[in-house]
């Protein structure tokens, strides 16, 4: 059985939308980890518009599973990551314009810089995942700079339009997890998935954690927090 981080960003979005104090973004980890989710996730992101310092601070008080805090490969994001200490930096590309996050880092472009705050994180005690495509060329760099996981970009699977194009892009998942845990990377997946489309990589044996946000939110808005999770949870087996 996969594990489940739930990404709870959109629950503070909701929140400052209207700079008010609810929906609160702890209440709903609270719920979550109850309902029986493997760890959070959080994006500081540079500007801010979602999750809060705050809120990170706090988070690390009370979750008791995984805190995973994606952030920006940056000096400002690595001395918060140094000073919060959760347990697992997931590195991410990030730029202003975006809704959410588009697409994998440029590890080949940046090498030098990812393995300088790889190294940094480390030596704090705190792991590195890298957000990227599934490419066989940036899991050689994730593995050489000593990260310990991957984290599988899966947007052009959950977007595919036709069936030619969600099979080549599951063909490509399939390979990049498998090659990243021969490499002894730990892989988790996330970007796009669904209630629907889920199931279809649960079945890819190496993937072993997946990261889901938005879906999750949304059905917790019909259903409550505790049985959204809850029913992710059971598509995961």
């Amino acid at each position: 059985m996969a594990r489940l981080g739930v990404n709870v960003d959109h629950i503070a979005t909701l929140r400052q939308a209207r700079g008010v104090a609810e929906p609160d973004p702890i209440v709903a980890a609270v719920l979550a980890e109850q309902a029986g989710a493997d760890g959070l996730v959080v994006h500081l992101r540079e500007d801010r518009r979602h999750i809060q310092d705050r809120d990170l601070r706090l988070l690390r008080q009370i979750v008791t599973t995984k805190l995973d805090l994606e952030m920006a490969p940056v000096d400002e994001m690595v001395k918060i990551a140094l000073e919060v200490r959760p347990d697992l930096v997931t590195l991410v590309p990030e730029r202003r314009e975006e809704k959410t996050t588009e697409g994998g880092l440029d590890a080949l472009a940046r090498r030098e810089r990812l393995q300088a705050i790889t190294t940094t994180l480390h030596d704090g005690g705190i792991a590195v995942s890298l957000f990227i495509e599934p490419e066989l060329e940036v899991i050689k760099v994730a593995h050489k700079i000593n990260a310990d996981y991957v984290e599988l970009h899966t947007g052009h699977y959950a977007n595919a339009r036709r069936s030619s194009e969600e099979s080549a892009a599951i063909d490509a998942i399939q390979q990049a997890a498998r090659f990243a845990a021969k490499l002894g990377l730990g892989v988790s997946a996330g970007h796009g998935l669904t209630y629907r489309n889920v199931r279809r990589l649960v079945a890819v044996k190496e993937i072993v954690e997946f990261n889901i946000g938005h879906s999750i939110v949304a059905r917790a808005v019909q259903v409550g927090m505790e049985r959204a999770v809850r029913e992710m949870k059971e598509l995961l087996t």
